[in-house]
């Protein structure tokens, strides 16, 4: 169609949930694109016109003659304005009709693609989806949906004389010409440019995320260095290709006002010969500005069109790679049994795996706890247990079903995750335990209770509905980690992984996880606890040392804690105990 030009520039890449997304929309393309079509011949009208005036009206004095002409002439011309005006309304229907059909997958693809390579994604996935929406529903695209017609007028140039016809189609080739050259001058450093963009626009985002960091150590002129650097770089490449284009874009100019004289000429010369009538000499004009305009304001245009191509591109690779899941049958809630079977896990991004051929199984309402020295691989395995991070190998299982057969909708309800690093997001306390659904309040006081934060939360400001701001940077750290701990107690899950649980808490926060365990253990929720501490470990069944991503030990408390006491344990499991009492 001739309203989504960028589209056919795609090589195997455009297909899939863009493309789908499109097809919703092909109705109104297929109007738009029947709009361009009447309102590009309806641009006749003043050629013809101008013709009928001159060698008709001048020649035969009618007054008659000239007041109709003129009448029926605004008369097509306003029909004109009509379909111009439901043409533009058309594409911004098209514009948000895409947008609903892509935001939400565009969001969630993210986040997926974040999961499985955080440094491969960032929010400029978001921004290409806005440059999409703003081309398809822009006066760039109306040029390019003109543009296609161009050789409409250079026929009905011949029609009038192959003279005229001749200079018309050569202006066009030579203006199309320079378009292709801009492309060939200007794709590279563009493309350069807006990935040095992107990557320096991302380095500002994790150094604003660390600013308390940078201005404490005073980090910030070679912060502000780097990406001062990376900034210039793409400066330097978008002024490159600025210039390249500037320079075509003139050029284009001056060849099309040249043409607009040497057409008058020709066409004088051809009514001194007597082969065209004066008027003929005025709609030819007409006519090849008609035909050319488009052409010139399409290379003027170009910027945004690449621009528009790149950002097709990264969301077409973003939703194929993040792609869909088909629809499973729904399970029942996991009750809580865990099959860890020969697991082996690579972290995005690595090719090394970090937790190698781990094994063992936990019955509904058994506490595990995990320790170990540090780089063990003891989150990367909280990680794997809680379906963050898919195993390269080997099987997690919830209740006998693979986690990554689940629905993550469907099991994330029944799970509860505390990371290591806490993030808590902005909004209300209450929403941020609720996990930003619907907030049932007996739920999310149940919940905080559980977790020995409900007195905390009633001591803020507004209490439940206290703002913490993004990140939560209105709380403490001890704060933030037990209303984390609150959120993954939330709607009792059968499930729970706890990661560093106690890392920021006093002796008071780490009673009340204690408590916490014990309440989760009464009600038959399975618990992995990660932790460096031995405070945590009383209330534990079984104790899992993780050394260099295997096994080293695995039984029950009483046990592994004797083992790990005795004078004669080689020199990892000392590593091991050093690391619980640290």
């Amino acid at each position: 169609m001739a309203s989504t030009p960028f589209i056919t520039t795609q090589s195997g890449t455009g297909g899939g949930p863009l493309k789908a997304a499109l097809g919703t929309c092909r109705g109104a393309i297929s109007a738009t694109a029947l709009f361009s079509l009447c309102g590009n011949l309806l641009l006749f009208v003043s050629p013809l016109y101008m013709l009928q005036v001159y060698d008709r009206v001048l020649s035969s004095r009618s007054t008659t003659t000239l007041v109709m002409l003129t009448v029926i002439a605004a008369f097509m011309l306003a029909v004109m304005g009509g379909l111009e005006f439901l043409r533009s309304r058309m594409l911004v229907r098209v514009g948000s009709r895409l947008d609903a059909a892509l935001a939400g997958r565009t969001f969630a693809g993210l986040f997926e693609m974040s999961r499985k390579s955080p440094s491969a994604v960032g929010g400029q996935v978001l921004r290409d989806l806005d440059m999409v929406r703003d081309f398809a529903t822009g006066p760039a695209l109306l040029v390019f949906c003109d543009a296609p017609w161009a050789p409409l007028f250079i026929a009905v140039a011949f029609v009038l004389h192959p003279v005229l016809g001749l200079v018309t189609l050569g202006g066009g080739l030579c203006i199309f010409a320079l378009a292709v050259v801009n492309e060939m001058i200007t794709r590279k450093a563009l493309k350069e440019a807006s990935a040095v963009s992107i990557g320096a626009s991302a380095f500002a985002e994790a150094s604003l995320r660390n600013s308390e960091v940078v201005h404490a150590m005073g980090m910030l002129p070679g912060i502000s260095m780097r990406w001062l650097v990376r900034h210039q770089t793409a400066l330097a490449l978008q002024s490159s290709a600025a210039d390249r284009a500037g320079g075509l874009l003139a050029l284009s100019k001056f060849v099309r006002l040249f043409l607009q004289s040497a057409i008058l000429g020709i066409g004088a010369w051809l009514a001194l010969e007597d082969q065209i009538t004066g008027g003929a000499i005025i709609a030819a004009s007409i006519i090849m500005g008609r035909a050319l305009a488009p052409i010139e304001m399409a290379v003027g245009h170009w910027k945004g069109f690449v621009g528009a191509r790149g950002a097709w591109d990264r969301l077409s690779h973003l939703l194929n790679e993040a792609g869909s899941r088909d629809e499973t049958m729904p399970l029942p809630r996991p009750k809580g049994a865990l099959a860890v079977e020969k697991v082996f896990v690579v972290p995005p991004g690595s090719r090394t795996a970090v937790v190698k051929g781990v094994s063992f199984q936990l019955a509904p309402g058994e506490v595990l706890g995990i320790v170990g020295p540090s780089a063990a691989g003891k989150s990367t395995l909280a990680r794997a247990l809680t379906g963050v991070w898919q195993p390269g190998a080997g099987a997690v299982r919830l209740d006998g079903a693979d986690l990554h057969a689940w629905r993550r909708e469907e099991v994330g309800p029944a799970l509860g995750y505390l990371p290591q690093d806490v993030e808590l997001f902005d909004g209300s306390v209450a929403e941020n335990i609720a996990r930003f659904q619907a907030v049932d309040p007996d739920k999310v006081v149940e919940a905080a209770t559980k977790a020995g934060v409900h007195d905390i939360i009633l001591g803020l400001p507004q209490g439940y509905d206290t703002r913490i701001g993004e990140g939560g940077r209105v709380l403490s750290g001890g704060q933030r980690q037990r209303i984390a701990l609150a959120r993954a107690l939330y709607g009792n899950p059968s499930f729970v992984v706890l990661d560093e649980p106690n890392s920021n808490l006093d002796t008071a926060g780490e009673q009340a996880l204690v408590e916490a365990v014990l309440d989760l253990k009464r009600g038959g929720a399975t618990t992995v606890v990660v932790t460096h501490r031995v405070a945590i470990l009383g209330c534990v069944d079984r104790i899992l040392v993780l050394n260099n991503g295997e096994v080293e030990l695995m039984g029950s408390r009483d046990e592994v804690m004797a083992r790990l006491a005795r004078p004669h344990v080689v020199a990892n499991q000392q590593a091991a105990k050093a690391a619980i009492n640290a």
